[in-house]
């Protein structure tokens, strides 16, 4: 019998017992025993109950259940009914709790008494009643449409449930603005571009872990960081039993620590890496027969350096693989990229061909580590490739697209949002957007030229004045200020800006440049909101609803502090918003309007969830009985995903197929360069990628594109995500810092700079010493921890610390506006991935390190 990893472990597992004993004395008397008080019955287990809700520490957004006793949360775990988790739940989720309980959470409106602003400057805030505070706010936007310049409000958005349209499109769209600004850009974008112009499909991908045989993980940490984290741990023991797992990343990330293979690849080359894996699946003869197709005399033409014709091969479900392979990969062998991946041709290849040979249940998890670079779109078009070339896409064991989870907008329809917009809001929608998106330098392709934000360069724009000032901006569950790179630019720029609300749980970097400060309900367990998402094959709606009475006198950002606000506009004699909030927005059930704020906040989210739980509105999925049931439940499941879906339906591409040569992004690409009357060579140099003719439209190696000399800057910087962050908001919390040597590498109450042990004795340092650490955009200081899980050359640090406010844990003295560590995102400069619009924060930037 073959004994593997799980059985031995199952197998090894001992129950044992406790003895106890006790002494007893006897009292000297009767009497004295019968004066004793009875011993106390062994306290009863709390009552309490379990309630759903959604946790929204990572972009999973999973499922969930709170416990509660006596009107406080005290325990969560994944939903028990989750189809996705399995019940499963990371540390984010258990650390939502002390999040939602942390004693500097803002608990009254206040205002700016300081007009001064800075970092290192004191705001002075007071204490204000809301009513003061949405004054405050509405006379200044009131301000903008008297003098006809509504294009001056900017609207900054960070994580977001879907209740967003409240916020994100009718308070910008019917005031007049096309400033509505989404932090989409910093986290994921170019990652999604791959799978677009590939595959038509711009959005994460899920993967069917329970069924692959051969996983390759490019650039990302499965067990650990975004995305899907339950599911991997719930699954992973089992996917080493049954799977060969590679993890490809400069760090010994946790995944690769468990990992059959660790391919620790110079950062910012993953696309070498992925044009020779598809070299050799390709010389080998490893290719999907059924997926891609196969040469008419089924004789293998792919030799290295070989030209092959096109009209040769048969191909089936996919577009222009021998296009590919004349164009970039015929000379891509493993020795070619071994000398610019620093990857072990011999690796490469065995890879590749142990790859092949599994498939077609096998799957490349292409993540930010691979994508988000300067030039990481065609990382990302590389490495999601070879799941196509291997027919893994939406199959089996591979990686796929998602089921319907059909929700309802408010009403945007033309018929209904049109009256709302009058001459000036007309006007003002004219105007371009603050983040300069679809400019010749970034085009930010999301399906179309400019259809996408590049929100790091709102920044830039606020700066320049370009395409227009902004007097007035408004930001909710936002911190751009520490979480986008070149962070001093944000700093500068809300220096800059006149007028700043900001809506928001914690005093953070960004509410220290705040005139008005909201506090924000906490999203897990305060507020109502819902959250659509997907894993495992299955998409569902999950129902965030206020299962605590807040503790402080917090609203709901994207819905009751927008309606206060629009009411308040009124006032003053702007009626559009909040009249179309009372005439288009109504109880489904009763079809009454709202009547406050936290009535309007519960109908938006029955509005929008109406076909999930009304049986007449019924499409797909489970079947809900009614709104009760669905609070009761609070989540909706849809069917499973069946494999090979797009194989019969096709993709969402131009020719309908998976495209190796991708006639979509030659289109768009196209458009762009046509809106500016330009080549689309001329767009590739602008935008700063080396790909030029037919290579443009093929994934092909791009190098990798650093800030900084390396005679002067030796040490390329690396950096990585924290189980423990709950996007850079856990920082405030004691469990965060006891529990950080969970990450591989790091240690409790310590921010450490790792390097390898080899480059550590070339700069004479050792653990615990103190080094400067200069890029081109700044220095600053850290403690080294030697670890052999970084590749020499490259130094690496957790994203997480360095916060200068947030509160008193997060900083080193608050009231100082001293940081605890330092932020990754000051170190390194503001670059992008133009194509996609994304902010780079991968493989960006070279450092020098000198001991103090």
């Amino acid at each position: 019998m073959k004994l593997n990893r799980r059985k031995f472990l199952q197998g090894s597992a001992a129950a044992g017992g406790a003895l106890v004993t006790a002494a007893m004395t006897p009292d000297a008397s009767a009497k004295r025993r019968k004066a004793q008080p009875p011993k106390p019955k062994p306290a009863a287990p709390g009552k309490g109950k379990w309630l759903p809700t959604v946790c929204q520490g990572c972009t999973s957004w999973c499922a969930a259940e709170a416990f509660i006793q006596e009107g406080r949360v005290v325990g969560v775990r994944g939903h028990h009914l989750s189809k996705s988790s399995g019940g499963y739940l990371c540390p984010r989720g258990h650390l939502g709790i002390s999040q939602m309980y942390d004693p500097d959470r803002i608990k009254v409106p206040m205002k700016r008494t300081n007009p001064r602003k800075g970092r290192g400057v004191d705001p002075k805030f007071v204490p204000i009643t809301w009513d003061e505070a949405l004054d405050t706010i509405a006379e200044k936007m009131i301000a903008l449409r008297r003098n006809n310049e509504t294009e001056k409000f900017m609207l900054m958005r960070g994580r977001y449930t879907y209740c967003r349209d409240v916020i994100y499109d009718a308070l910008p769209k019917i005031f007049g603005s096309p400033n509505n600004i989404s932090h989409s850009a910093i986290c994921a974008e170019a990652e999604k571009f791959g799978s677009y112009y590939t595959e038509g499909y711009w959005d994460y991908r899920d993967y069917d872990l329970e069924n692959s045989k051969y996983v390759i993980c490019f650039g990302g940490d499965p067990i650990a960081s975004n995305r899907q984290v339950p599911n991997a741990i719930r699954q992973w023991g089992k996917v080493l039993d049954q799977a060969t797992v590679v993890a490809v990343d400069p760090r010994l990330s946790a995944t690769a620590s468990k990992a059959h293979e660790w391919m620790p690849v110079k950062p910012g080359e993953d696309s070498a890496l992925a044009v020779a894996l598809a070299h050799v699946i390709l010389t080998e003869g490893l290719w999907s027969r059924e997926f891609v197709g196969d040469f008419k005399d089924g004789v293998n033409a792919f030799k290295v350096g070989n030209t092959v014709d096109a009209d040769s091969f048969d191909e089936k479900l996919t577009n222009g693989v021998v296009k590919w392979w004349n164009i970039e990969l015929k000379d891509r062998t493993p020795e070619w990229a071994e000398k610019i991946c620093l990857v072990p041709a011999e690796q490469i290849r065995r890879v590749a061909i142990g790859f092949g040979k599994a498939a077609p249940n096998v799957m490349c998890w292409m993540a930010p580590g691979a994508a988000m670079q300067p030039r990481g779109a065609y990382g990302a078009l590389a490495a999601h490739a070879l799941n196509g070339l291997v027919g893994a896409v939406d199959n089996k064991g591979g990686t796929l697209q998602k089921m319907s989870a059909k929700y309802t907008h408010i009403p945007m329809h033309k018929e209904k949002f049109k009256p709302y917009l009058d001459g000036i809001a007309k006007k003002g929608l004219k105007h371009k957007k603050i983040d300069q998106r679809g400019t010749l330098e970034f085009p930010s392709l999301k399906k179309k030229p400019g259809g996408g934000v590049v929100t790091n360069r709102a920044a830039d724009g606020i700066l320049d004045e370009s395409p227009n000032e902004i007097k007035v901006a408004i930001g909710y569950w936002n911190n751009f200020v520490f979480s986008a790179t070149g962070a001093t630019r944000w700093e500068r720029a809300m220096e800059k800006l006149p007028f700043f609300a900001h809506i928001v749980t914690n005093p953070s970097e960004m509410t220290q440049y705040a005139d008005i400060v909201l506090p924000a309900s906490f999203h897990m367990f305060e507020r109502w909101g819902l959250v659509p998402s997907k894993y495992n094959r299955y998409s569902y709606i999950g129902l965030q609803q206020p299962i605590v009475k807040p503790l402080w006198d917090t609203r709901i950002d994207e819905t009751e502090v927008v309606w206060m606000l629009a009411k308040k506009m009124k006032e003053k004699g702007f009626p559009n918003l909040f009249d179309y909030f009372q005439n288009e927005i109504k109880d489904p059930e009763t079809g009454k309007t709202a009547e406050d704020e936290a009535d309007f906040a519960k109908i938006v989210v029955k509005v929008m969830t109406e076909r999930q739980w009304n049986p007449a509105k019924y499409h797909s999925g489970e079947r809900i009985n009614g709104w009760q049931e669905f609070l009761r439940i609070g989540l909706w499941q849809s069917d499973q995903y069946p494999f090979k879906k797009k194989w019969k339906k096709g993709f969402k591409t131009t020719t309908k197929k998976f495209e190796f040569y991708s006639e979509t992004l030659k289109k768009t690409l196209g458009q762009h360069a046509q809106k500016h009357n330009v080549s689309i060579d001329r767009v590739m140099e602008v935008t700063q990628y080396t790909g030029r003719g037919e290579q443009v439209f093929v994934p092909h190696w791009e190098p990798a594109k650093y800030h900084g000399d390396e005679a002067e800057f030796p040490f390329i910087f690396m950096e990585n995500r924290s189980r423990l962050s709950r996007e850079g908001r856990s920082q405030n919390l004691n469990e965060f810092y006891e529990f950080k040597k969970v990450d591989p590498g790091d240690n409790s109450h310590m921010d450490v700079l790792k390097i390898n042990p080899k480059d550590a004795l070339a700069l004479g340092v050792k653990n615990g010493d103190w080094v400067k650490i200069t890029s081109p955009e700044k220095s600053v200081k850290a403690q080294v921890k030697l670890w052999e899980g970084v590749r020499p050359g490259t130094v690496n640090k957790s994203f997480g610390m360095g916060h200068w406010a947030y509160g008193r844990l997060a900083a080193k003295d608050y009231g100082k506006h001293m940081a605890r560590g330092f932020n990754n995102n000051e170190l390194l400069p503001a670059d992008y991935d133009r194509l996609s619009g994304s902010t780079a924060r991968h493989a960006v930037s070279r450092v020098r390190i000198e001991k103090i």
